[in-house]
């Protein structure tokens, strides 16, 4: 279909129900994806509304409180982990009317403010917070003030729905498939976090602990080993750096995100050494790149197509009932090996 001519005026709902021969209330019912639209009516409608090069105003949307787009704040967009996320939620959102805004939380929590104050202020319908940093209680105002979902923590709130991956047994995963390779020596790369609610709730937290949990559940609470960075490409470098520097360095390294495994496998080759067969790494997240065969990355999956799917299901649940129970979605981790683990060194 040829794309639209930009008309000399805005072409208005009215103008949609006579190009459709139907009447206006069908065309808002369309628009919202109402209820006692018969398919044919609504192809009517939207063939009508893609020949006219029809948009609704959203002003005016807003006005009658609804605006048909959601906000959704990531920390940080270099992490491809987050195009996971974002596909799945976009794929749920596709047979809607509903626009998806991103904003940068920038991993601060005063720039988490200042996206989520924003996006309310623009009269979004509801907001998507992925991993945010924010306080409990900043959290439970934003929620009270609009529908939202958290992804990627794990504390309970009455006042939004969340979803999340299980950290705690993904990390295990992890140190299992180690040891049963023969790996003692393992070390993981976290990040850095000193604040409290941040402890008892982001996965970063969550997957060292579990790291901990696990290498004592299998005898080796005496090889526990931490380097404590960022969950960033340079972290990773500067994680490893600091474990290959260790008098007895790990013969494994687990690195909490695969953004840190990248940085992990370039202080590794800058030291001379081989990955797997002079020290294995594994990752978290099981990212597009960590299948890319010059890669080939053992990661942990966390499907982050279903975390973005459920978090819009639960966000357009919530916006249809702002009155409903609070939900939590946990997903259960598989473990994806690769290339990058084998039988630690004989020598």
């Amino acid at each position: 279909m040829d794309t639209p001519v930009a008309p000399s005026r805005r072409i208005t709902i009215v103008d949609v129900a006579q190009h459709a021969q139907v009447s206006t209330t069908a065309v808002s019912k369309v628009l919202r994806n109402a209820y006692g639209v018969s398919p044919k009516m609504r192809d009517r409608v939207r063939q009508a509304i893609a020949e006219l090069g029809y948009r609704p105003n959203a002003g005016a949307r807003g006005m009658r409180g609804q605006t048909y787009t959601i906000g959704v704040m990531l920390p940080n967009i270099r992490n491809p982990f987050f195009a996971e996320i974002l596909d799945g939620l976009t794929d749920h959102l596709a047979d809607t009317d509903y626009q998806v805004l991103l904003g940068p939380g920038c991993n601060g929590r005063d720039a988490e403010a200042r996206v989520t104050h924003a996006m309310i202020d623009r009269s979004m319908d509801g907001l998507i917070l992925i991993a945010p940093i924010s306080t409990r209680a900043h959290l439970d105002h934003v929620a009270a003030t609009v529908p939202t979902v958290v992804v990627g923590r794990h504390g309970r709130s009455r006042a939004y729905d969340s979803v999340a991956d299980d950290d705690f047994a993904g990390a295990a995963l992890v140190v299992d498939h180690l040891v049963d390779l023969g790996h003692t020596r393992i070390a993981h790369i976290e990040h850095h976090e000193t604040d409290r609610d941040c402890l008892a709730e982001m996965p970063n937290a969550i997957r060292a602990a579990g790291y901990q949990q696990a290498m004592r559940a299998r005898g080796l609470a005496d090889e526990i080993d931490i380097a404590s960075t960022s969950y960033s490409q340079e972290g990773g470098y500067l994680g490893a750096q600091q474990l290959l520097a260790r008098p007895v360095r790990p013969t494994a390294i687990f690195a909490g995100a695969d953004i840190v495994a990248m940085g992990a496998l370039d202080a590794i080759a800058e030291a001379g050494l081989r990955v797997p067969q002079d020290i294995s790494v594994a990752g978290y997240d099981n990212t597009t790149f960590a299948a890319f065969r010059p890669i080939s990355l053992t990661s942990v999956d966390q499907a982050g197509h279903q975390i973005g799917a459920n978090a819009a299901r639960l966000l357009l649940d919530r916006i249809a009932d702002r009155q409903r129970p609070a939900a939590q979605v946990r997903l259960s981790p598989t473990l994806v090996a690769r290339h990058t683990t084998a039988p630690p060194p004989t020598s």
